[in-house]
């Protein structure tokens, strides 16, 4: 049985607003994924429920012992209930937020008119931009990412 919506937005805030607090005694070296997701022309992004709430690419962190590829498969499964089997790693991108060391995993995969199904309780919405149109409110990573993407040879 599934908590409602609500109830779950609030343990992620909590559970957010805890590792905050965390992060301030001892900051954490902590590896995430981030993933491209593309329909054509098209990117898609993501806004949380927790955190700073600006559109961001889904993603996550692995968990312990987890590879990279495996949890970007899973996130994509739990946020936006999707199954990708082929994707295209891109490398890491380093950063460091609020103290804490960010080196994200980033990932790509291509799309072909996806049925998605945000979780609600993580996700407040999940939109498709063009790339040449996205919004002013990124999360950090968003344009180091995608200019992973662009820098990356033709196959």
């Amino acid at each position: 049985m599934q908590l409602p919506v609500a109830l779950r937005r609030l343990a992620y805030r909590a559970a957010y607003r805890g590792l905050q607090l965390a992060w301030a005694v001892k900051p954490p070296t902590k590896s995430g994924v981030k993933c491209i997701l593309t329909d054509g022309d098209q990117i898609l992004l993501v806004r949380h429920t927790y955190g700073n709430r600006r559109w961001d690419l889904p993603g996550g962190s692995p968990k312990r012992r987890e590879p990279p590829l495996s949890a970007a498969r899973r996130e994509m499964r739990e946020e936006l209930g999707i199954e990708i089997a082929e994707f295209s790693e891109l490398g890491l991108v380093h950063g460091s937020r609020r103290g804490r060391r960010a080196p994200v995993h980033c990932m790509q995969a291509e799309l072909s008119a996806p049925a998605i199904t945000i979780d609600r309780g993580e996700l407040s919405a999940a939109r498709w931009f063009l790339r040449t149109g996205l919004p002013s409110d990124l999360g950090p990573y968003v344009l180091p990412i995608l200019s992973r993407m662009a820098a990356r040879p033709a196959e």
